[in-house]
């Protein structure tokens, strides 16, 4: 008897816990997908030159990777990274740091740094993401925006998703400082963002008021296409490290890249008025954060690749999916509206079961900060919060859609995929 690479990949499937019909329905939907794949990976191989000669236009050495401690001062391996960062968006300057704890303060920076009391911001995309409410005031909240005097108004999409001009038009006062433009879709069901309608959108929005500060907010978003918001008139780009550009070894950060003016500001809120990138020791992380930086192409690439393979398991077996299976995609994440809080509940003990780390732990709904309902998280990372890691995460309210994303290897995020739908078959709410 001749033992096949298939035969012994499916046996070790069926050692983790999935059955014979999940994985050759698995395996049908990936011969699908190779066409698509290999397209994919030339993006990839696009980005992933760039990252290098922006590493070799700086002369990225070892002692780059030293550690610095206290106040940070003449760290050169910081200040090399953030060149860097600038070099391979195409941007003026940029702040990257482990300080930044998550892509929320991030934006929070961003937008506190560059607003002062009666300014308006104004986001032409809807409803940004939960976390931002209260950083901006929509939810009343200690140290929000509104407490300090800057005001907001908001242009919906259309239902199509397009952009409604009109609205937006009619939404920009004298007072209008900066636009703040979500590219994922966060917690709803609207299509992400191209970088190209962004740039369209930023065109608009600079013909109406030519010094409005359009800020990206790019979480998700790195490197899934060849070109960046900074590429398309982007004041500034804002994402976190323990996504898309931290390529999993990033243990902590953040970034911001744009206008070195912009920048400059967003330093100064980050530290102090007088010291800027002055300061900010890299406690012996940068070597990560290079390296991260590396590998976030490839990375991206894997996650990516699975994203598209739950689009196309979940819209084949009747769910809606966002995107859907065939669309253009532009960040990592999957949406999948589960319908019944047990299909959400039960994505995630499959993603969970899925992980490396705590694959022995149920995910449970809980009130997490920043939202307004509970939600359900699974993640079993090497890094806390890592969302370029496997994960999927939803809140507990109709239409229960998951979201999914992550996988810094192509095979975690389809082993993740598959394990989701063997929990679904084996609580009868999927028959294949």
């Amino acid at each position: 008897m001749t033992i096949t690479k298939d035969s012994m990949i499916d046996q070790m499937y069926r050692d983790l816990g999935l059955t014979g019909p999940v994985i050759a329905f698995g395996r049908q939907i990936e011969k699908e997908l190779e066409e698509r794949f290999r397209k994919i990976d030339t993006t990839a191989e696009y980005n992933q030159l760039k990252v290098i000669n922006a590493m070799q236009k700086n002369r990225v050495a070892a002692q780059h990777f030293n550690t610095s401690t206290g106040y940070g001062y003449n760290d050169d391996g910081r200040d090399t990274l953030e060149q860097v960062y600038a070099d391979a968006f195409h941007a003026e300057a940029a702040l990257v740091r482990s300080q930044i704890i998550c892509g929320t303060q991030a934006l929070y920076i961003a937008l506190a740094a560059n607003l002062l009391p009666g300014d308006e911001l104004l986001s032409p995309v809807g409803k940004p993401y939960d976390t931002l409410e209260e950083v901006i005031g929509i939810r009343p909240s200690l140290g929000s925006l509104a407490e300090y005097g800057v005001t907001y108004a908001q242009a919906d999409l259309l239902p199509d998703g397009s952009f409604d001009y009109d609205a937006i038009r009619a939404a920009i006062k004298p007072n209008t400082k900066m636009a703040t433009i979500q590219r994922s879709k966060g917690y709803a069901s609207r299509p992400t963002l191209s970088v190209e309608r962004i740039g369209e959108l930023i065109r608009f929005l600079k013909e109406i008021k030519p010094d409005i500060i359009c800020m990206v907010d790019n979480c998700y978003g790195e490197f899934v296409e060849e070109i960046e918001p900074t590429d398309v008139g982007a004041d500034m780009i804002v994402g976190s490290l323990i996504k898309n550009p931290g390529g999993g070894l990033a243990p902590c950060g953040g970034y911001i890249a744009g206008r070195e003016d912009l920048v400059e500001r967003c330093a100064r809120r980050l530290s102090s008025p007088g010291l800027g990138k002055e300061v900010g020791a890299n406690l012996g992380v940068n070597r990560d954060l290079y390296q991260g930086f590396f590998m976030a192409p490839t990375v991206t690439a894997g996650a990516l690749k699975g994203a598209i393979f739950a689009a196309n398991i979940y819209e084949r077996l009747g769910y809606r999916v966002i995107p859907n299976g065939s669309e253009s995609r532009h960040d990592i994440i999957q949406a999948v509206e589960m319908q019944t809080p047990e299909g959400l509940c039960a994505f995630c003990e499959g993603i969970q079961a899925a992980a490396p780390v705590d694959s022995y732990v149920t995910p449970i709904p809980w009130d997490m900060p920043g939202y307004d309902s509970q939600v359900i998280m699974a993640a079993g990372a090497f890094i806390q919060g890592s969302s370029i890691e496997l994960s999927a995460d939803g809140p507990l309210k109709p239409p229960y859609t998951v979201f999914f994303q992550g996988g810094l290897t192509w095979q975690h995020a389809k082993l993740g995929i598959l394990m989701s739908l063997q929990k679904l078959v084996n609580k009868g709410i999927v028959v294949l």
